[in-house]
């Protein structure tokens, strides 16, 4: 069996579907199981209670874990978990010691480097396409999209490719010890993806820049720490006019990774 932490989240509810397509049981760990709305045949639990008993491997999300993984890890290895795949991210390789963002993954890679389990750091590079959902209520309500850094570029992958490399990972033995990089086919900017949205949805869409202040306060008012603001701020200021690298995902699903056209056209219900 394995367990997918976040599992209602963006890439764990699409991994979840792909486990079950594989014939895997899953266990489910979700804040409330009663609400998870998780297909017929999954095992829910709650995140706290998080039971590993029968349990082979293990996706892990940091997200859903704000103290990190040492105690999935002990836990782990007191139940003879085999393997933990864990959502990293690609800030990781950045050393600078003032990055929130970096130094949580960071501290998440050596823990489970040094669990005695197998492992795999997954490190998607470019952004989640799944961020632009945060202008959803402001692009149904006035066709506009606020944000910091109009010119900003990204890479941005689709939650179902970075799910589809975390089932290669579980299923697999290709990905163990390693830490694999990959990012959306192509580089674009945030106004650029606000454009992409508005052909999806069949109505024109604009990017409205925001200040750095003002982007540091919106941000702060939905509870992102500081220190993650400030990571955030940064990186979209480096990335103005600057292309993101593309790393390929294709060398680890075998086919092209889906672009943020596609994203849009996937999600126009969320945006209407």
């Amino acid at each position: 069996m394995i367990l997918v932490t976040g599992a209602t989240g963006h890439v764990g509810r699409p991994l979840v579907d792909l486990l079950l397509a594989a014939g895997q049981r899953v266990r489910a760990l979700t804040r409330d199981p009663s609400r998870a709305g998780l297909p017929e045949g999954v095992e829910t639990a709650r995140t706290e209670d998080l039971p590993l008993d029968g349990i082979d491997s293990v996706f892990f999300v940091l997200a859903a874990f704000p103290d990190g993984p040492a105690e999935l890890i002990r836990r782990a290895r007191e139940h003879g978990v085999r393997r933990i795949v864990a959502l990293s991210s690609y800030t990781a390789l950045d050393d600078d010691p003032k990055n929130f963002i970096a130094v949580r993954h960071r501290d998440l890679e050596r823990r489970i480097e040094e669990s005695g389990l197998e492992w795999t750091a997954l490190h998607p590079a470019g952004g989640l396409a799944v961020t632009a959902l945060e202008w959803r209520e402001q692009i149904r309500t006035t066709g506009v999209a606020r944000g910091p850094y109009a010119r900003a570029h990204s890479a941005p992958l689709h939650e179902r490719d970075i799910a589809e490399v975390g089932a290669r990972a579980l299923l697999t033995d290709d990905l163990l010890g390693t830490k694999p990089l990959f990012s959306g086919p192509e580089s674009i900017t945030y106004a650029g993806r606000a454009s992409l949205i508005g052909e999806a949805v069949g109505r024109p869409v604009r990017f409205e820049e925001i200040t750095h202040d003002e982007a540091r306060k919106e941000m702060a008012e939905v509870g992102i720490p500081p220190g993650a603001i400030e990571a955030r701020l940064k990186m979209f200021a480096q990335l103005v006019d600057n292309p993101h690298p593309i790393s390929p995902v294709d060398r680890f699903l075998g086919k092209p990774g889906r672009t943020f056209r596609q994203w849009a056209e996937d999600h126009v219900a969320d945006f209407t």
